[in-house]
């Protein structure tokens, strides 16, 4: 097994789907973390949220709004992944007849509920399904939808490679899918990979985080069970926080 060696700090945070508490309480956690050890801070830390900032919880429009904030002030030092339910988000925006009913029936409701759009649901006829997706894009602040559609699949540092599903097994970074990274891969979570990448990962809910050869596991679940795990990342070390 290849010892993981990122070229600096990643602080990586899970799903966090509309959990503002959990997630204030992590940023906290992490900025402790670095703060406890002096060196900590000259090893350039990177924060990395791994996507699915919306949906299921009840705070959707909160977490994207200090997300994206916190990526406009500090884009060296933050990276925002995208995950399955921004997909679906923009999915609907873009095409609420064709492609809405997805997103409505994995979390959607909750969060258009945190926009105050309410007069939609899950067999919504098709003007109300485009209304409530102009009302949506209209309830976006400037520049975010723009953001949003550009959020990257993946981020390297060393051998680590963060995604928000999975990585194939069998296939070099550069020649992942979008639909692997973004909804997984039936291979990825039984097959280590023998390239000496170690690729760090939500989506897939686990009990506890988890550290297996070449992979690791940090989607704990928040909206339902109250704990959004974050990993320190360092050369030949890993630590759940």
């Amino acid at each position: 097994m290849a010892a993981i060696a990122p070229d600096r700090l990643l602080l990586v945070l899970g799903d966090i789907h509309g959990s503002l508490d959990l997630m204030g309480q992590a940023i906290r956690r992490v900025e402790e973390y670095v703060e406890a050890v002096p060196e900590r801070a000259t090893q350039n830390p990177q924060l990395i949220f791994v996507g699915d900032y919306i949906d299921r919880g009840e705070q959707s429009k909160q977490v994207l709004d200090w997300i994206y904030d916190l990526a406009m002030q500090m884009p060296d030092a933050v990276t925002c992944l995208m995950g399955n339910h921004e997909r679906m988000m923009l999915d609907f925006i873009d095409d609420p007849v064709g492609r809405g009913a997805r997103w409505l029936r994995n979390g959607g409701l909750q969060a258009l509920a945190s926009y105050n759009i309410g007069r939609v649901r899950e067999n919504s006829d098709a003007e109300e399904l485009v209304e409530a997706s102009l009302a949506l894009e209209a309830a976006l602040p400037e520049g975010m939808l723009h953001w949003l559609r550009n959020l990257p699949l993946q981020y390297q540092s060393g051998n680590v490679f963060v995604v928000h599903a999975a990585m194939d097994p069998h296939l070099a970074p550069q020649d992942q899918t979008r639909q692997t990274m973004l909804w997984g891969h039936n291979e990825f979570m039984s097959t280590p990979r023998t390239d000496g990448i170690w690729v760090v990962h939500g989506h897939t809910i686990v009990k506890e985080p988890q550290l297996h050869p070449q992979r690791i596991s940090i989607d704990t679940g928040a909206y339902h069970t109250g704990r959004l795990t974050a990993a320190a990342i360092g050369p030949g070390t890993c630590e759940f926080i």
